[in-house]
Formats: structure tokens, sequence, C-alpha cells
């Protein structure tokens, strides 16, 4: 009898339980050589089970073969580049990594004494120092932990400020162009959020803001460049409008990859901000953590910043606790040290010029997909393109094909998809970030992509809806998948 062979386009991976076989060990140990010991009797029978219920049995070489498979299915940015729109996820270099795991300072206890923690101090100073000359605030503290903890610290001290003025006032103003985390922030600090609609260009309608704008307003929070990718070109005049009525521009600086050695928030009257140090200044960026989210204020607000502070006294730096009207802690220790080494080491690697030219590069990318892909997809604002570019699904959406299936399309052809749905004020975004890490190579090849995806969408568009096809797994039911997740084995 002649056995039909099976083929396989993909080999799977199967789970360890799956692979598992009763008898099999992936180790050798020599015989005993002390008295064995009865468990049971040493720590109480019911402290013993004879055996982990279940638990895989494999040889090594199955247990190491399973393992190094599955690593070869990851995506990384070693691999290739994340088009993420907002999540700027660049290449880091890796010596700011060797940098961070130094051992005086990847092994420094938080609670040593200031005396054996000066360098670490010099770090940080040396870093504030840095933060402050490229944001052009006049007080920053590297304690906060992210972007959105960021993003409260300052909102509560912005609250501070108008507090010891008398009135810390009801509402805060958030464009319908800022980050998702913008209105949550507001109203866990107490306030009452307003939504401003976005201009045709995709920029605040200032008119509008300037009939908004009372004294029961705190602050307008608007993220520079915003969401579409734009770069708010009246913010000068946006600050004054808020300025006249006695409240406080917020500025999200996540972007900031898009205006270091360019632009200074400070320059242009922001009075408050936060960077995400994980984005722009090179900490790996995903798997939820660490981060990084110092925040930056004007000189009136710097008396409210967290406690403690840091303080030059004499030859050494100390940590300064006495400021009467600080809003307090806002973490545990001070900041993510490790993610504070790894940005001072980014920072003194390019130099001003070096940060300048790394910002060119994102802006240069950004444009560069724009003007490939333009004539196949729908630009969402006519303005000029910053750091990244957002599109929509319209013209695809006519032919029933989505940007969801666009995405999964990309997958087939060796590329991260893009951000998917957002930001949520364009229908059907594709939101495409390339960073200043990727190649004019890189770029072509991604530009290609979504230029061929296009006209399968115009002559086979089943082959886009029933994308991927390369993967492991072909598409799953999402709706199902969130209503109804399986996340736990079970044996047959």
């Amino acid at each position: 009898m002649i056995r039909k062979a099976r083929t396989h386009v993909n080999q799977n991976e199967p789970l360890l339980f799956e692979l598992s076989s009763p008898g099999k060990v992936g180790y050798q140990l020599p015989p005993l050589d002390v008295p064995p010991v009865d468990a049971a009797a040493a720590l109480g029978a019911q402290n013993v089970r004879d055996q982990i219920q279940n638990f895989p049995e494999l040889s090594e070489v199955e247990a190491i073969r399973h393992f190094t498979r599955l690593s070869t299915w990851n995506y990384s940015i070693d691999l290739g580049m994340y088009p993420l729109g907002s999540c700027t996820m660049k290449y880091n270099p890796r010596i700011n990594e060797r940098v961070a795991q130094v051992a005086g300072l990847a092994w420094a206890h938080p609670y040593q004494s200031e005396a054996l923690a000066q360098g670490a101090l010099e770090i940080m100073a040396r870093l504030e120092a840095a933060l402050l000359e490229i944001t052009g605030m006049d007080a920053v503290t590297l304690q906060p932990a992210a972007g959105a903890h960021g993003e409260l610290t300052g909102i509560l001290v912005a609250r501070a400020l108008l507090a010891s003025r008398g009135n810390p006032r009801r509402t805060v103003l958030i464009p319908d162009s800022a980050h998702g985390t913008n209105p949550a922030t507001a109203a866990i600090a107490g306030y009452e959020v307003r939504n401003i609609q976005s201009n045709g260009r995709g920029m605040l309608d200032v008119p509008a803001l300037a009939r908004i704008v009372d004294e029961d307003v705190a602050a307008l929070m608007i993220t520079n460049p915003n969401t579409l990718g734009v770069f708010e070109e009246n913010i000068r005049a946006i600050a004054g409008i808020l300025h006249d009525k006695g409240a406080l521009l917020y500025m999200d600086g996540a972007n900031m990859n898009a205006l270091a050695g360019l632009v200074r928030p400070g320059d242009n009257g922001v009075d408050v901000m936060h960077l995400n140090l994980h984005k722009t200044f090179s900490t790996p960026h995903g798997g939820g953590g660490p981060g990084g989210g110092p925040v930056a204020v004007k000189a009136p607000l710097a008396p409210f910043l967290p406690i403690p502070r840091l303080r030059r006294a004499g030859d050494r730096w100390t940590l300064d606790y006495e400021r009467g009207q600080s809003i307090g802690r806002v973490r545990a220790f001070y900041g993510n040290f490790g993610v504070l080494v790894r940005a001072l080491a980014y920072i003194l690697a390019h130099g001003g010029e070096g940060l300048r030219n790394a910002t060119l590069d994102a802006v240069l990318n950004a444009t560069y997909i724009r003007k490939g892909i333009e004539a196949d997809y729908e630009i969402a604002a006519q303005a000029p393109s910053m750091h990244e570019c957002v599109f929509s699904d319209a013209r695809q959406a006519a032919r029933g094909v989505h940007t969801g299936d666009i995405a999964k399309r990309l997958i087939d052809y060796g590329f991260h998809p893009y951000t998917v749905s957002f930001p949520l004020i364009v229908h059907g975004a594709m939101m495409i970030e390339p960073t200043e890490s990727e190649s004019k190579r890189e770029l072509d090849l991604f530009i290609d992509a979504l230029v061929s995806i296009a006209r399968e969408v115009e002559e086979d568009p089943e082959t886009v809806l029933k994308a991927p096809h390369s993967t492991r797994i072909s598409r799953v039911d999402e709706v199902r998948a969130a209503r109804k997740p399986v996340v736990r084995w079970r044996p047959a």
C-alpha cells in the first residue's frame, strides 16, 4: 500500500501538552550521594503531591526546538519596521542597553544613602538639564513612570497652581485630535471635559476656542503634533487665548520625536507638558513597560512639582523634600531609573545636531510614505504631515474592503500592520509612522506593498478579504475572540 504524503505550507507548532508523551524526560541526574528524605514526612503529607497533574513530558531536544520555533514566529524591530502610528516603535541603539546594564547603575538600590548615590543623582540632573534645553521649559520632574502618569501629574500641578490663585476652575478643554488618555486624565483630576472639533485641515479651530474659553476653563490639553500627524501652526495664538483668560496650556509631548531639535514647546507658550522617554529617547517600546513620563513646567508651576526635587548642596546632590506647595509624591522612589539612563545615553550620543537630524529623518520618512501612497489611499488631512501620516480606507471601503482587511493583507507582504482604526475622528483610519529608523529601501518595500494591495482591492478584493494567507493561523473571528476568549487549555 502506498501511503499518500501529507504536505505542509507551514509547519504549525503544537502546544507542549500536545507534544507530551508519558515517560519522556528532558534531563539526567546523577544518583543521590546523600540519604534520601521522605518529603511527606519532612513537609507534611498535605503539602506534597506525587506529580503535577497534566504536566507535559518531553525530551530535551523537543523542548528546545519548541521554544526555538516559537521564537521565529515573533515579529520584532530587529526583523523589520513597525509602522504603528502614535506608538513610535523605532530601533533603539544597543549601546544604550549596555550603559543601562552597568553594574553600579543596574544594581543601585533605591534605599541607599544619597552619599552612595551621587552618580545616579548626577545622571538625573544631567537628564533634567538636557530635557529643559530640548523643551524650552524652566523645571522638570523625572518621577512619573509613563506618559499617562505624566499627564495626570501635569494636570494636578496645573490644578494646584490655579487653586493657589483662589480657584482651581471646573473645565478642561480637549481637541478631538488629542490622545485618548487626555480626557481620562482630566476626569481623574476632578475636571469636567469639553471636546473641541478640528477644522478641515486637521487643526484646532481657533475661532471656536476663542468663543469657548472663559473663567471656568482651567486648561487646554493639546497634542502637538496631533494624532493626525499635523503640527498645530496656530499654537502661539492658542496660548494667547488661554492666557488672556487665566487658563493654562498643557501639551501632550508624546510626539516630541517630531519636534526635538526643531521646536521648543516652551517658546510657543506651553505652560506644562509631559514627555515619553520610552518613545522619543531610546527605551524599547511595547510589552507594557517600562516607561518614563517626565513633566516639564514654566517657572510659576515649579513649586508644585512632586517631591523630592533634585537640589545642589555645595559639591553634592541631594533630594529636597521640604517643598510646602508640592502636590506630593506621585510614585514610590524616583522614576524608572533604567529608562532615565537610556534617555541620557541617547541624548548625549546624538548631541543637539544629531537629535535635530533624527527628527528631520522621522518627518522625511513619513512624508515620503505619504507621497508614495496618496494616489491610492485617501489622506485624512491636507496639512503637511510631520512624523506620521493618517489615511482612510474610503476608496477601498467602496469595494467592501476596510482598514483591518488591508492591515491583515500587509502581513503577507512581510510587514507588521499599521495602527488600525485610530484616530477615531477618521473613519477607517490607517495610521502610519515609519520613525527615523527606516532606510529608503525599507520604505520603498512598504510603499510597494500598500500600492500592490490597493491594486488587489480593485482587481481581486477576495484576496484581501481572506488575508492573511501565509501565516500559521489564518484569519480569526475577532468578535468571538473578544466576547468568548479561551484563555486556558484543558486536556481532551
